[in-house]
């Protein structure tokens, strides 16, 4: 599984139209081709089987039985984490992913599939390129959901004295150098073509110190603004080293870029903050960026089933204001606002930790514009001093 095949599932599963049918959401933590927590997951079963019956309860055990299959029969060797989605009925849909990265153990059962978990998967483990540098080679590697996907190597010159005409030490010394130096420049051109071609935003440098500062030294500009961090790591142990870099390096973007909203909302800049501004900002398309805590949980909230009208602050309707359909559902909002954005292609960044995003509600968007009205709203606002 890579971040492009993610993606594409993640948009047919925010696409999906709901049915009579219950959707089951499943997520597993793997290992050694087994479900590392089978006790929580029976748990887990038995509690989304809690108060169902009749044609609800068997469309859930025709939907559990493809789950249960797949778990038995379908995962891989290499695989650390597993998603299923199964839906049975009169329009039955299953789709498996596996990576080799964790999930949490989660499984839940809606009308439509809870998509958040890989949402957050797709923001954690972005693709970044490694480039390991020791006294032997250089190496050029491509990770994607924690896994290498392509990676371009070359061994270190040597200069073999004693051949041809003698040199004396120093000058061996020198021819040596000067061919390492150009060695470490190519390999950087061939860094600078792969970032380019494939679109990579994120390096990070691995290996010997004394290597990795010499090709720090080299690096250009461009390369040099997207150096998210450089560790100490031999090859054995870059994937796992270079994860958890990444990891905290990503955890400093997504904290810059909540900070970056709360500024534009406290100075009426293009962003709003709150579950209900969010909701709005999301049904109208205006949201660039939905940023969110990865604690956030507003609950649940009625919408309807007809024109897809969302109020996050009203209780159980009678009927929907906007319409008059009784077809209202009850959802969770922090799955639906997921969904919304997916559907839109709207980035969103899942925060660990923000104390100033979460006094605004632990929610927010960076907007791509505003509407007339509402400036007209905050012009309209702002106190007028007058001089006396």
């Amino acid at each position: 599984m890579d971040m492009e095949n993610l993606q594409t599932h993640i948009r047919a599963l925010a696409m999906l139209p709901a049915t009579d049918a219950p959707v089951v959401s499943c997520f597993v933590a793997l290992e050694n081709r087994r479900l590392k927590a089978p006790n929580l997951f029976d748990e887990q079963i038995r509690a989304v089987r809690t108060g169902l019956a009749g044609e609800m309860r068997r469309a859930l055990e025709e939907a559990l039985q493809p789950v249960q299959a797949f778990l038995h029969h379908g995962l891989s060797s290499d695989a650390k984490g597993a998603a299923i989605f199964s839906r049975a009925g009169k329009e039955p849909f299953l789709m498996t992913i596996q990576c080799r990265v964790p999930l949490p153990n989660w499984t839940v059962v809606d009308r439509t599939p809870n998509i958040y978990h890989l949402v957050e998967l797709k923001d954690t483990y972005e693709q970044y390129v490694v480039m390991l540098a020791t006294k032997e080679s250089v190496r050029i590697i491509e990770m994607n959901l924690g896994a290498v996907t392509r990676h371009l190597s070359a061994e270190m010159p040597e200069l073999r004295q004693g051949t041809g005409r003698k040199c004396s030490k120093e000058h061996y010394q020198k021819h040596l150098n000067e061919r390492g130096h150009r060695f470490v420049k190519e390999q950087i051109r061939i860094l600078e073509q792969v970032m380019a071609a494939r679109e990579h935003t994120h390096l990070i440098l691995a290996g010997h110190p004394a290597m990795t500062a010499r090709v720090r030294g080299e690096l250009p500009p461009g390369l040099l603004s997207r150096l998210v961090d450089v560790v100490r790591a031999s090859d054995a142990g870059v994937v796992a080293a270079t994860i958890d870099a990444f990891i905290k390096a990503e955890e400093k973007e997504s904290q810059t870029i909540a900070e970056k909203l709360v500024q534009q909302v406290r100075s009426g800049g293009l962003a709003v903050a709150g579950t209900a501004a969010s909701f709005e900002a999301l049904q109208r398309n205006q949201a660039d960026m939905l940023v969110l805590l990865k604690t956030y949980a507003p609950g649940e909230i009625w919408v309807c089933q007809a024109c897809g009208f969302m109020d996050p602050e009203a209780g159980r309707l009678a009927a929907c204001p906007e319409c008059g359909s009784g077809e209202l559902a009850c959802v969770d909002a922090k799955e639906q606002m997921v969904r919304f954005a997916e559907r839109q292609l709207c980035a969103v960044e899942v925060v660990n930790e923000s104390e100033s995003l979460e006094r605004m509600g632990g929610v927010g968007c960076l907007l791509r514009y505003r509407l007339a009205h509402e400036y007209r709203c905050e012009r309209a606002s702002i106190p007028v001093s007058t001089a006396t």
